[in-house]
């Protein structure tokens, strides 16, 4: 099987069309004709790309869109109507959609498109779960400031021993950069380290990512599949947002913490595995606590050494050599030289709060590279961080700017349409039909 397909459709010959062509590529497909319908499968199934209608008997397509991917983030959704709106295909892309189909006009664009967001799916699946053997060690840590350098002489500390570590602080302050450090700083670092994020998964597909499956044991489990606690066996496993796993699946992961001991699921022997457990949260746990959503035990369990990260506003000294640090990362990517930097730049990253911390950080001096004219980085580079928020243009219509802006991208990407496609955060299939509307190649 390709893949996991849910098709949402209350027109019953449609929906039948579209299931027996894509069973007939080979795709596992599910068909619900109401959003309520729809959303009980999600739950029950672990699907890859999901089909909706944008008129459905019990809800708006496009806002369906919104609430599917604020569950399962890293699913992809390709809406369908029957009479092509404009305003429609552009909320549904700000809501999260692959891209948007008009029913009859493109008909044959949905095979290809379906296998080109099936490979997003496992494309960002891959960047959630992780092993990697990368050296990251604490050089990797960028900063002058007390509360960074506090941080980062407890976690030198704690990566001598195997004791559980709780990284805590804003999404965005670097807690899987300190994961990975007090791994390469410990004994196991020449095994596994394998992290996985609680949030972006459903909690049956949670359960199995974690402990694994037997052939057969769930609809769409069509071989044996290891788990990352097998696989972090003598190595480290991280568990980012923490706070997020479901709270029965809270206590099988004590019962491991305690014991070595897992079952897999549809299994019934038990597995054994050796692996040291850094977990991060951004949430405050004790509160979480206090409203039934944690277990109290499992808290103790993961607080042996808790590590608070300062967000960015807190360390604000530390913002210019992180930036140059993006600058030097970016640059030599796209083989720059004599880049020239104005002290106004700076003074301008200086200014945000940076609510996303270091992650927003990065992202802004990518952008900034991609805007700069003349080989120069200034304030006219961070068009979402200055006074002058409107670019100068011959035009200010929504159409040119929008033609300027993937020009931009493109010559950034030297022509990838991959990863211009990821930075622009839309469908490949939507960026070609862009570039075909817009006359660019």
């Amino acid at each position: 099987m390709h893949g996991n397909i849910l098709i949402i459709d209350d027109e019953i010959k449609l929906l039948k069309l579209l299931g027996m062509i894509l069973s007939q590529e080979d795709f596992n497909v599910k068909e619900a004709s109401t959003a309520r319908s729809a959303m009980t499968m999600l739950e029950q199934y672990d699907f890859d790309v999901v089909l909706c209608d944008v008129r459905l008997p019990d809800a708006f397509g496009v806002e369906l869109v919104k609430s599917v991917k604020t569950k399962y983030p890293y699913l992809e959704v390709i809406l369908m109507t029957a009479f092509g709106n404009i305003t429609d295909a552009v909320q549904a892309m700000r809501n999260g959609a692959y891209d948007y189909l008009v029913k009859g006009d493109d008909n044959e664009k949905i095979i290809p498109l379906v296998y080109k967001a099936l490979e997003k799916v496992k494309d960002n699946r891959s960047k959630i779960v992780q092993k990697t053997s990368v050296s990251k060690g604490f050089e990797q840590i960028i900063g002058t400031s007390p509360s960074i350098l506090q941080s980062k002489k407890l976690a030198e500390k704690v990566a001598l021993t195997d004791a559980a570590v709780l990284l805590t602080g804003e999404t965005g302050t670097g807690k899987e950069v300190f994961a990975n450090a007090i791994h390469e700083g410990s004994g196991r670092k020449k095994n596994n380290f394998v992290a996985i994020n609680c949030s972006a998964f459903s909690k049956e597909i949670l359960e199995s990512e974690l402990f694994g499956h037997k052939q057969g044991a769930f609809t769409g489990a069509v071989k044996d599949k290891k788990g990352l606690i097998e696989e972090a066996n003598g190595g480290t496993l991280f568990l980012d947002e923490i706070g997020e796993m479901p709270i029965d699946l809270q206590a099988k992961l004590l019962r491991v913490l305690e014991t070595g001991e897992f079952i897999k699921m549809g299994e019934t022997k038990v597995s054994r595995s050796d692996f040291r457990l850094i977990a991060a949260t951004n949430r405050d746990l004790e509160d979480e606590i206090k409203q039934g959503h944690f277990r109290e035990d499992l808290y103790f369990r993961l607080n042996v050494f808790e590590i608070h990260l300062p967000p960015l506003r807190e360390r604000k000294e530390d913002l210019k050599v992180l930036a140059k640090h993006f600058i030097d990362i970016f640059s030599r990517k796209l083989h720059l030289s004599d880049l020239q930097v104005s002290p106004d730049y700076y003074k301008t990253l200086e200014k945000n709060d940076w609510k996303g911390n270091i992650r927003e950080l990065r992202n802004a001096v990518e952008r900034s590279l991609i805007l700069m004219e003349n080989n120069t980085l200034d304030t006219e580079s961070l068009p979402h961080y200055s006074d002058k928020t409107i670019p100068e243009s011959d035009s200010l219509s929504m159409r040119s700017l929008e033609k300027i802006h993937i020009q931009k991208v493109l010559q950034y990407t030297k022509g990838n349409k991959a990863e211009a496609a990821r930075l622009l955060e839309i469908g490949i299939a939507t960026l070609y039909r862009k570039l075909e509307e817009y006359g660019l190649r």
